[in-house]
């Protein structure tokens, strides 16, 4: 066992390695698995396919393997595997002291109330509460936080470095080597992202008050494999040779080691990290197989709890439906080719790596434009970044199939919205100056966007001037955006995308 301790934080480092490089490569190193992690999440997995209604063979299939795995095992996965459980490892933490008990013990069932909350919740098909998840956390704050700051602090130190003539041929290189192959050629900018930085801190600042206070207190992955830990085959075991010298409670990280129970471990709480493996004074504890179920602790999930939750559940689900948002759309809630309708809220897991894999960065994660049913879902925000003609990069990284995986000849058909123009903004029609861009730009084989020569009449009297004024074919337009991304206004487009159900008039 202690070799195995010993192994333990290699393992760590390299699963937080290869969802890094996952992560990185995201939309756009195709053989890479990017979401591989959520393969491995049951939560995610379960609540999905919950929702929508329908099996996820790619989810269920790494579910089944991480659960199978916890049966034998225990909660290998958050003491060995999981990326956030890593990154809290290595982050400093209080220990207990000695005689000191865990300072609330019962607070260790909210994890299970937000369980039972997302699980409830699912079934009536609502995912938003699966945001909590520690898988889908920390894969949103790396697309959504951490990737956009790395490509800004990549793109300001090349900008000073250029300044010295030796390093200005070694940066060239590494621009063309890897710039839109890894990093995207336009910067990521997103509103939330300071907002997921935060709460990502915050749940590390919790280490503050206790070691893994998110994996004790807090995480519902945590609380799901808990209970599949109960009836483990393997686990701790203390001999009779205890000499009560309590290092093996100061040394757990989850604070599962109980003096007052005989320095036993629930096995619903052990994460298996083997800490409590090299302090013991008498070599008094050993990890061996059972066949019978831990017993019960007070903090375990109750009927009453469950109640709780669903009560709960069931009254978000009631709110959620009564926001405007449910009932009328709103108008410029674009979402990404084939992602239409309310299905995509019952399939969406909220990860954010279709955000990532946006070659325009034009797909962001959602606040209040679906309202609180649809936070954190992808919408597509022209003005900032279109939806590429070639690119069908969404699709082919979503985990769920949200998002589906189109061919390209059938995602260049797809409808996501229809462009329109204000004739009040617009310079042909408002100012009477010719200008092409969105007709150029339109990437239609037949233009969805023409250009209609008139003959206007001067203020004042003079020569009539010929202008060339755009006119939108609503029957061809797809609603990719980019008319909308490169209108030479400052401010708002003169011409903008709404969705297909909400579309104006005008134009």
């Amino acid at each position: 066992m202690s070799t195995l301790r010993r192994l333990r934080p290699w393992v760590q480092a390299l699963a937080f390695a290869s969802f890094c490089v996952l992560l990185i490569g995201a939309g756009k190193l195709a053989f890479l698995p990017a979401d591989l992690f959520f393969r491995l999440d049951p939560l995610a997995a379960l609540a999905n396919m919950l929702a929508a209604r329908q099996i996820v063979p790619a989810l269920g299939v790494g579910a089944a393997i991480t659960l199978a795995a916890t049966l034998i095992l225990g909660r290998v996965w958050c003491g060995w595997l999981c990326p956030l459980g890593a990154v809290l490892d290595w982050v400093p933490a209080r220990r207990s002291k000695r005689f000191e008990p865990d300072p609330a013990p019962r607070l260790r069932q909210v994890k299970y109330f937000l369980l039972a909350l997302i699980g409830v919740a699912a079934l009536l098909g609502n995912l938003t509460f699966l945001i909590l998840d520690p898988i889908t956390l920390i894969y949103r704050t790396g697309t959504t936080a951490a990737w956009p700051g790395l490509v800004a602090l990549i793109s300001g130190a090349e900008a000073l470095l250029y300044r010295a003539p030796l390093l200005q041929a070694p940066i060239d290189w590494f621009e063309g080597a890897v710039r839109g192959v890894l990093l995207p050629l336009v910067q990521p900018a997103y509103g939330l992202g300071i907002l997921l930085a935060l709460i990502f801190i915050g749940i590390l600042a919790l280490n503050a008050i206790r070691d893994r206070f998110w994996c004790r207190y807090l995480c519902p992955l945590g609380a799901l494999l808990g209970v599949v830990s109960k009836v483990a085959w393997l686990r701790r075991k203390v001999g009779d040779v205890c000499v009560d010298c309590q290092r093996c409670a100061r040394a757990c990280p989850t604070g599962t080691i109980d003096p007052q129970q005989g320095f036993a471990s629930d096995p619903a709480e052990c994460t298996m990290c083997l800490e409590c493996v090299p302090v013991c004074a008498q070599s008094g504890q050993s990890f061996t197989g059972h066949l019978r179920p831990a017993a019960w602790r007070p903090y375990d999930p109750s009927r009453r709890q469950f109640l709780a939750a669903a009560s709960a559940a069931v009254v978000a689900a009631g709110l959620f439906a009564a926001e405007p948002a449910a009932i009328h759309d709103d108008p410029r809630l674009i979402r990404p080719p084939g992602a239409q309708g309310k299905t995509f809220l019952a399939q969406c897991i909220r990860c954010g790596l279709c955000v990532k894999a946006c070659p325009t960065s034009g797909l962001r994660p959602s606040f209040d434009q679906a309202g609180w049913a649809g936070i954190w879902t992808p919408v597509l925000t022209p003005r900032l970044g279109y939806c590429d003609y070639t690119c069908t990069a969404c699709g082919a990284i979503c985990p769920t199939g949200a998002i589906p995986p189109l061919a390209l000849v059938d995602k260049r058909l797809t409808v996501i919205g229809h462009a329109a123009i204000d004739r009040d903004r617009c310079l042909p029609w408002a100012d009477n100056i010719t200008c092409l861009v969105c007709e150029e730009m339109c990437p239609l084989p037949t233009k969805a966007i023409v250009l209609e020569d008139v003959t206007v009449s001067q203020p004042g009297g003079g020569e009539p001037l010929a202008v060339r004024r755009p006119t939108v074919l609503q029957d061809r337009c797809i609603g990719c955006g980019i008319c909308e991304n490169r209108c030479p206004l400052t401010g708002e487009a003169a011409i903008r995308v709404y969705a297909p159900t909400n579309l104006s008039t005008g134009g």
